[in-house]
């Protein structure tokens, strides 16, 4: 017997739609895929029978016998996983992909090698990338021709970050409109002559910790360093930020949520990370 997928054709329980989607597979059948994270909805596992579906919710059953793929891995935790996209919760201090010093410890990496198994390949492209200081949502395809469809959508991407800074903005949301080059040192700073290129970054105030702010931060560009450049030229560095501010335990910048169009059927993906206590505790 063969995976089964479907869409839902109605709002109601996920079991009832498996019911009546599969009528050839027996009930004990559907419980026992559903106990055992067999079962995904939009792409994620789901075990409770009573699971709320919308109409045109996609539904993957995998085969009785088959196990679902597991990430297992002490560096990161899995937010995502389908047969196109992988997202994981990347913690500070980890490579997004390697470098020219650090080949093997970098999260594309460490997730390659948690894909390959018997019969699995590892095959992984990098979709983007985060500061190795910045925890959070990262993001990769497994299939090259999903890459190139994720990427050719960027721009529909909503990408959200949590922001520590010192101070605190004079206008609580606001946004900073400021071209950015980068220089050959790799520093980026505010340009406004012929090599800067458009930057534009929206922020909210979350609250205000004695000296700190926490900020919700939108892009809607994506150039290297955005954030930290625009927060800084506002007066307001991130927290931890050595290049454009001052020195803490921590960078204070977190991937929160990123919203993708997904590759399968453009229905929007959304990726949410809880901040980690060390990001918590810049407070």
């Amino acid at each position: 017997m063969a995976d089964a997928r479907f869409q839902a054709s109605a709002a109601g329980r996920l079991l009832d739609a498996l019911a009546g989607a599969l009528p050839g597979w027996k009930k004990n059948t559907l419980r026992e895929r559903l106990s055992g994270g067999c079962v995904s909805v939009n792409g994620s596992p789901v075990k409770r029978a009573d699971h709320p579906l919308a109409a045109g919710d996609e539904v993957v059953v995998l085969a009785p016998g088959a196990r679902p793929v597991e990430l297992v891995s002490s560096r990161f935790g899995t937010l995502h996983l389908d047969a196109e996209l992988v997202a994981i919760d990347k913690p500070e201090g980890l490579l997004s992909v390697a470098s020219e010093r650090e080949h093997a410890r970098s999260a594309l990496y460490l997730v390659r090698a948690a894909l390959a198994g018997p019969g699995r390949t590892g095959e992984l492209w990098p979709v983007h990338r985060l500061d190795r200081e910045t925890s959070g949502v990262l993001l990769f395809a497994r299939t090259r021709a999903a890459c190139e469809s994720v990427q050719a959508r960027w721009d529909e991407t909503r990408k959200t970050y949590l922001a520590w800074v010192e101070g605190a903005p004079r206008e609580p949301e606001g946004l900073i409109d400021l071209p950015l080059a980068e220089r050959r040192d790799l520093d980026v700073r505010v340009e406004r002559g012929p090599e800067g290129k458009p930057a534009r970054t929206r922020y909210r105030t979350r609250e205000r910790r004695g000296a700190r702010t926490l900020l919700e931060v939108e892009l809607e560009t994506g150039r290297r360093h955005q954030i930290r450049v625009h927060l800084a030229a506002l007066g307001c560095p991130v927290v931890g930020d050595e290049r454009y501010g001052t020195r803490a335990a921590r960078l204070g910048l977190h991937a929160w949520r990123l919203e993708v169009p997904h590759p399968r059927d453009g229905r929007t993906l959304a990726l949410e990370a809880p901040p980690p206590p060390s990001f918590r505790a810049l407070a």
